[in-house]
This record gives C-alpha cells, structure tokens and sequence, in this order.
C-alpha cells in the first residue's frame, strides 16, 4: 500500500479524518444495506453473472460476477450491496490521500473527507451494485495515479493508472469519458512531454489489455452495446444547460458547490495550483461530453471528488472557523437528504416526504416519470410478489404441461426477479439485452406463461390466449411495472424459435 501512496500520509490529521469519516460512512451503509429489496438492475447482474461471459448486451462483465459470487450460499440483499459498502469507504481514504497530495492541510483533509462522504449522488451511487457503484472511485484512482506520477515524478504510477482504468472499463463503459477529459486536460493545459514517457504507455496498454476481453465479445456479437444505445427509449432528460447545471448542484449537495467550483477555478486563478490546470479541464471537458450526449446527471459523478479534492487543497488557507463551519453544514444537509437516497424511512413515510417536498426532485429519464418513491427504490418493489404469482402459477399447470412451459417476462427486471426469487421454475426467457442472446432455449412455444405482454399482440402467434393473473399490486412499483397481464399461450404458431427475431428487444 505505501508504494501507492495510500497509507503514507503526511499528517496524523488526515489520517483521522480519513478513518473517522470512513467509519461513519461503513456504519450507515451497512446498516440500511439490507433495506428494501433488490433493486430491478441487480437481479439482472446476479443472472448474467451465473452465465460468465467476457461482456452481455448493456455491460461489461465485472458487476454481473460479483452480484453473482455474493450470492453463492443463497439470495441475500444485505451480502450483495457489501462491495458497494466497501466502494463507499474505501473513496474517502483516497480523496483525503489526492487532497493532500495536492497539497491539501489538515482542516482541507477534513473537508476533502466529508465532502466525499455528504453528496447526495455518490452515496445513491453506492447504495446498491450497479455498473455506477465503483465509478468514483476508480475515477478518482486514475486521476490520483496520472497526478502523483507526475507531481512526485514516480511514473510507474501510470501503470497502476492504467490497470485501474481497464478494471473500470470492465465494469462500465463510462470510463471512457473521463479518460477523454484527462488526456484533453494534459494536452491542453500540459504537461505535453507526458506522451513521451515510456511508462505511460506502459499503463495505456495494461489498461488495453485488461479492456480487450470486453472489447472483443462486443466485436464478436456484432457490438450490441451500440445498438442498444442508438434504441435506447428511456428518454434521458439532460436539459438545458442552466438545467442541467442546476441538477448537479443540487444531487452533489448545494453547499459543496462552492468546493467542487474552487476545484475547477484555482489552477487559473493561483500559480500555486497551475500544474493541476489539466484536472480542471478534464472535468470540463467531461462534463460537456455527458451533455452534449444527452447522458444522465450521476454520468458525471465520478468526477466530483477530484474537484472535492482539488477545491478542499484551495481553501485550506481559509480560516479554521469558516472551514469547519463548511464542513458541518454540508455534513448536515448530507444527512438531512440521507432518506432520498438509502432505505432509512419506511417506504409509506419515505412516499409522504416525497410527496410533500417543496421542491420535486426532476426526473433524470422518462422512464421514472410517476415513481411513488425515488425512481431507485420504486424499482426495488414489486420483485417478490410477481416471482410468488408466477410460481403459483406454473406450480398449477397440469405435470404434462410443466415439462415443456416455457416462461417469458416482457423486460430483463421481470425476468430477473424470477430467475433469481422464483419457486421451482425453469429458467426464464426474454427479448429484452441479454436474455435475448440466451435464446428460446428448447421450449417449442406450446405452453407459455408470459408476463407483461399485450395479450392482442400475442393472439396472433397463439391459438389461445387467457389472462390468468396481474402483479404489481404495490403502491410503491413504477408504473410500468403496475398491475400487469400475465398470459398462458398454448399453441405458439409458429414455433417460439421462429417468432424468436421478432421478440428482440434491446433497451431499458
């Protein structure tokens, strides 16, 4: 660990902030980890997960094997969301770690922690096992790495850079963008000799390396990622400028604006912060990318502790009075917005504080337009009830008709949450990512239970159609998942595997 800097700190100071704020940070993950249920995404990550692949449709392969290494010994919400916990945790050390590498004093390391552990978005982030989870930290890893490497002149450093941009490419395609922003930062704003450097090559091509896996089954499949994203109809609404400036202000916790804009302000503004100019446009310029590619606002998330960082070393000439002041008001409208973003109401008080905000949070998509919670945990509802239902359901079909029924849910959530918490059922099919490429498998269309499908539309390939059910009885589901069909087809014509084409479905 002292090779990479992350347990020789200058000061005792920051080594107390770091470890106390962290600690802090452990004990409200962990206790509201187990809260609620499985988030729609992961039930999907713990299936692709138990069919290893070097890539799926929508993402890279390192989330889906972990969701699914965590539940080895049985479906555990509380054991899933522990790397997230320990994403969390682990960012603080490392802000605290560039803070002070960026010159940062005691009451700056202090600040630089607190900041990372009060956003608001980067505590969502963590709250659950997405591709997003591990975005700031392995951000702010690169970013640490390219900036010791070069301010302390230890340019294997660049190695390690490179080794943690590749594992973040395997985990999320999002690295790309602030990789884009860094190189744009250091040509722009220099040092221009680092294309020189031999190691930095080096670490270019570790992080290749580690990406090619990824890189080849997308070739191989004929890049579906791509093809998802130019269907992609969840309607991200990234919009206007002012907008969407407006909504990171605000998800990054109003009272570190000022910080994060320090970050981006003092390199221009004082010689002493000059060499980091390439950090400030980096951020820049990866913002411009996530809206001028109409991304979501969390997009941009795993740039904000760099700022932190950068910002927290800026103002730690400011009095220790104004500092601590700082710290403690944005520690405390971190707090305050703790129940928007981890499982600590109940979800009827957590529906009436949501619905009583004076200011309504914006939707980030269409998609999570009418959530009776946050868009996050409405898609954490719904998954147990429809798995029973199902269950039940095909538990009643007479011994003959078991043996070749097949099950299809309309999107990979549905599927997912019957794969992964259904009864006795045979593995899922779906058109929808992933599922799609697994195929009808052996089923033959005879017997269908399909859920979540537009019984018209299926009328025309069955020669009988019943409506034997509906889930999503939970006032707290998104919409799209409430009270719907769930049909038996018998009699597919032709035959699943010829209707199979017309069932793709790549998006959200």
């Amino acid at each position: 660990m002292s090779t990479l800097g992350l347990a020789g700190w200058h000061s005792r100071g920051a080594l107390i902030a770091a470890v106390s704020v962290g600690a802090v940070v452990a004990v409200i993950h962990l206790l509201t980890a187990g809260r609620y249920d499985f988030f729609v995404n992961e039930l999907y990550f713990i299936v692709c997960g138990r069919h290893p692949a070097f890539g799926y449709v929508d993402q890279p392969p390192l989330v889906p094997l972990i969701a699914a290494a965590t539940q080895v010994f049985g479906t555990n919400v509380w054991l899933l969301r522990l790397p997230a916990v320990l994403a969390a945790v682990l960012l603080i050390p490392l802000v605290v770690a560039f803070a002070e590498l960026l010159g940062a004093s005691k009451r700056g390391a202090w600040l630089a922690a607190i900041a990372a552990a009060s956003s608001p978005m980067l505590t969502a982030m963590t709250a659950t096992l997405t591709t997003s989870t591990f975005e700031a930290l392995d951000f702010t890893a690169v970013a640490y790495f390219v900036t010791r490497a070069l301010v302390r002149n230890e340019p294997r450093l660049y190695w390690w850079a490179g080794a943690f941009a590749g594992f973040a490419f395997e985990a999320k395609y999002g690295i790309a963008i602030w990789i884009a922003g860094l190189a744009a930062g250091l040509i722009a704003a220099g040092p221009r000799s680092i294309v020189r450097s031999r190691d930095l090559w080096i670490g270019a091509g570790i992080g290749a390396a580690i990406a090619m896996p990824n890189v080849v089954w997308q070739l191989v499949h004929g890049l579906p990622f791509l093809e998802l994203v130019h269907n992609d109809s969840s309607g991200n609404l990234t919009g206007t400028p002012a907008e969407f400036i407006m909504d990171q202000i605000l998800v990054l916790n109003l009272v570190l604006a000022p910080l994060w804009m320090t970050g981006i302000i003092a390199p221009f503004a004082s010689p002493k912060f000059a060499q980091y100019r390439f950090l400030a446009v980096a951020f820049v310029v990866s913002a411009v990318i996530v809206f001028v590619t109409h991304g979501k606002s969390y997009y941009l998330a795993g740039a904000y502790p760099t700022m932190f960082a950068l910002g927290a070393a800026a103002c730690s000439a400011l009095p220790v009075v104004v500092v601590s002041l700082w710290a403690a008001l944005a520690a405390v409208n971190g707090a305050l917005s703790l129940p928007l973003v981890l499982p600590i109401y109940s979800p009827e008080r957590l529906k009436f504080v949501v619905d009583h905000m004076p200011m309504k949070m914006r939707p980030i998509e269409k998609a999570s337009i009418g959530a009776p919670l946050t868009q996050v945990f409405s898609f954490e509802f719904g998954w147990r009830e429809l798995a029973a239902t199902v269950s039940d359901i095909y538990a009643s079909l007479p011994a003959t008709d078991r043996a070749h029924a097949a099950i299809f849910a309309h999107n990979y959530g549905e599927a997912g949450a019957l794969d992964v918490l259904g009864t006795n059922l045979p593995p899922s099919l779906s058109g929808n990512n992933n599922y799609y490429l697994w195929g009808p498998r052996r089923y033959d269309g005879s017997v269908i239970i399909a859920v979540n499908v537009d019984p018209a539309q299926w009328r025309r390939w069955c020669n009988s159609v019943h409506v034997v059910a509906r889930f999503g009885s939970s006032p707290y589901v998104m919409p799209r998942e409430r009270e719907k069909p769930i049909i038996i087809c018998r009699g597919m014509r032709p035959q699943l595997a010829q209707v199979w084409p017309q069932l793709k479905f790549y998006g959200i």
